[in-house]
């Protein structure tokens, strides 16, 4: 059984990586509490769920735009001074939202502008940390190290927005801002303590940082299939099922509960990451890591059809109470989606940060933050119209299949990455 358990050795012969892993899981609860009171503050103000929308497009453009350029800054200059300039970027934002609470602001601009500072500074800041951590472990710790960092991200994910909306409701805007700023010197304490973290040495790195440098990474990435790879099956995975955008018509329309209901169904993912993490002890063995991948993904489309099936079965009866025999099965299922994705979510991130050379990490690493934000969004985009034409039930069971049949056809047709092998790990 205590094999089993999450695989504490990371956090145990590394002080460094300890601290940072800390620090980023208590970071992340703030920055998750900011995003929900961000976006009760500018519904407030506006009285329009359009206007709370736009802070979706406010936090993807800049992270789309400086996710590149901030992976080739962290190629070109030491890491940890990279990951310390952005944190304090993103730390004065949140002062400033504190401030701007403090003093009434009436305009919503000025949130969106601080939302776009917030995730162009993120945008840098994840590539750099990403980048960091092999320096401060040994390979083979890569995936227990991976599945900690999943684990502290799902907490952040499940526990942030309840209270950030505890905060909100109960002392205001400023006191919610106010312990995000203070969450945040955690983290940003554990990047001050760690060494400098300059890149290795590379004839093939460009003198000067450019438009050039970003273009060299995405040309190596064409290059190298089974990287590649990690990149196309989450983009399949979150393109065709990501089913989010569906629980607030399923919370009125099939179980009941309305916004409850809704939230309750964005917990139970995050629920089932954690539980993947607390029980990750054997993925540190595991040498096939592709074949891993590839299940885990079909599980999660999987899952999605399971979820959409109790739909299905519950039907668009628009319920006055909730349904709770519908709901605990509909919970079920998307913990076990949650489990899939952390599983694959090690495993993408482990063969990404083994298999590519130390010159061209930072620039994978931010390629990576675009895919694994900007896929959910588009998924969200194409569930969304297609609930339009089959139901609310129907699209996450197509969804699910698309997925699952897509993602072998792409196994199939790229056979290296089904037989990744991590003891010797080839990009």
């Amino acid at each position: 059984m205590r094999s089993l358990l999450v695989d504490l050795t990371p956090v145990r012969t590394s002080p460094a990586f300890r601290r940072l892993w800390l620090g980023l899981s208590v970071a992340n609860l703030g920055s998750q509490l900011t995003v929900v009171a961000v976006g009760l503050q500018v519904y407030a103000l506006t009285g329009s769920t359009l206007a709370v929308g736009v802070l979706g497009i406010c936090a993807l453009v800049p992270l789309v735009v400086f996710g590149l350029y901030g992976g080739a800054l962290v190629d070109h200059y030491d890491r940890r001074t990279v990951a310390v300039v952005a944190s304090l970027v993103s730390w004065a934002a949140v002062l400033v939202l504190v401030a701007q609470a403090a003093l009434g602001n009436e305009h919503v601009g000025l949130l969106y502008g601080l939302v776009a500072v917030q995730s162009a500074a993120g945008a840098v800041n994840s590539p750099a940390r990403s980048a960091i951590i092999p320096r401060l472990l040994e390979p083979r710790l890569m995936p227990a190290a991976n599945a900690l960092q999943t684990m502290g991200w799902n907490v952040a994910l499940t526990l942030g927005p309840l209270t950030g909306a505890v905060l909100v409701a109960g002392i205001g805007y400023v006191w919610a801002y106010a312990v995000d700023a203070v969450l945040f010197t955690f983290a940003l304490t554990a990047l001050l303590r760690l060494p400098p973290v300059p890149p290795e040495p590379s004839a093939e790195r460009r003198a000067r940082l450019g438009l050039g440098s970003v273009v060299d990474g995405l040309r190596y990435l064409g290059t190298q299939p089974n990287v590649r790879m990690t990149f196309l099956v989450d983009v399949v995975a979150m393109v065709t099922a990501m089913p989010r955008v569906l629980f607030p018509a399923v919370g009125v329309l099939y179980l009941g509960g309305g916004e409850t209901t809704t939230g309750v169904l964005t917990a139970a993912i995050a629920a089932g990451g954690i539980l993947a993490g607390l029980f990750s002890g054997g993925l540190a063995r595991v040498r096939w890591q592709g074949r891993i991948i590839a299940a885990a993904i079909t599980a999660w489309g999987l899952s999605i059809v399971a979820f959409g099936l109790v739909l299905v079965a519950a039907g668009p009866t628009s319920p006055e109470g909730v349904l709770p025999v519908a709901l605990a099965l509909a919970v079920v299922t998307l913990a076990l989606a949650g489990a899939s994705d952390a599983v694959s979510s090690v495993f993408r991130q482990t063969i990404l940060q083994t298999a590519t050379p130390d010159h061209m990490r930072g620039r994978l690493q931010g390629v990576f933050v675009v895919v694994v934000a900007g896929g959910p969004r588009l998924g969200e985009l194409a569930l969304g119209a297609l609930s339009t034409r089959v139901g609310e039930a129907w699209a996450p069971v197509i969804g699910g299949v698309a997925c699952v049949v897509l993602l072998w056809v792409l196994v199939r047709a790229q056979r290296t990455f089904w037989d990744y092998d991590a003891r010797h790990p080839t990009p």
